[in-house]
């Protein structure tokens, strides 16, 4: 079993969003699959119940119950455990990246995002843990051409210690309406510009969880 941390100390990062898609991608695919919800806002846990079809396990649990729940979901024979956490307390996220094997810091491309995620992958790095950032809700004027951030937001984002990911995923309203249903947006829009956003990062997520990843990435968007 692997388990994805979910993270951001910024609040409007798109950290649930995040989580609730790729957990939902998983599933889809077949995976035995449980969602952690230890944020006290319980918004993942909201988007789930919104769901009619089938779906992955949730717990609500509290950062304590964490090695309990890892260890409920390795005997259940679950494939991958998502842990979506609060921006605070900070012990809290401690106990989530401690259990990980990978963790997803999440944030936008711009400049009041910068710092933390600096901050968070500084604490992923402080606990010994491997991840990577996922650039969120970044803005483009064509569905077909994904953006790039900032130059000088890539250039800092190159010394925090952790690697971009190839790819991340762009602000548009399908993921906001998917949400609100408890569907990921490969199941709202199969095919569509959100969809392949997401499957992309998830298919480099999984790669790298399975030690397939290959090289470094440079650039956190890609076409």
């Amino acid at each position: 079993m692997k388990t994805i941390t979910v993270l951001s100390r910024k609040g409007g990062s798109g950290k649930t969003t995040l989580a609730v898609n790729l957990t939902l991608t998983a599933f889809l695919r077949g995976r035995k699959v449980v969602l952690a919800d230890i944020d006290p806002q319980r918004s993942a846990s909201d988007a789930l119940r919104a769901r009619r079809e089938p779906g992955p396990v949730l717990a609500e649990v509290t950062a304590g119950k964490l090695f309990m729940t890892k260890s409920n979901a390795m005997r259940d024979g679950v494939d991958y455990l998502v842990i979506d956490t609060p921006a605070m307390p900070e012990a809290d996220v401690a106990q989530a990246v401690n259990i990980a094997d990978l963790c997803l810091v999440a944030g936008r491309p711009s400049f009041l995002d910068l710092a933390p995620i600096v901050r968070s992958a500084e604490a992923v790095r402080r606990l010994g843990k491997d991840g990577m950032v996922v650039l969120n809700q970044a803005h483009t004027s064509r569905s077909d051409v994904a953006p790039a951030a900032f130059p000088e937001i890539l250039e800092a984002l190159r010394f925090c210690g952790l690697p971009l990911a190839p790819h991340g995923l762009r602000a548009r309203e399908a993921f906001q309406t998917a949400m609100a249903h408890g569907l990921c947006v490969a199941e709202l829009e199969p095919g569509g510009p959100a969809a392949r956003d997401l499957q992309r990062l998830w298919a480099h997520v999984e790669a790298r969880l399975d030690g397939l990843d290959e090289k470094p990435m440079r650039t956190a968007l890609t076409a």
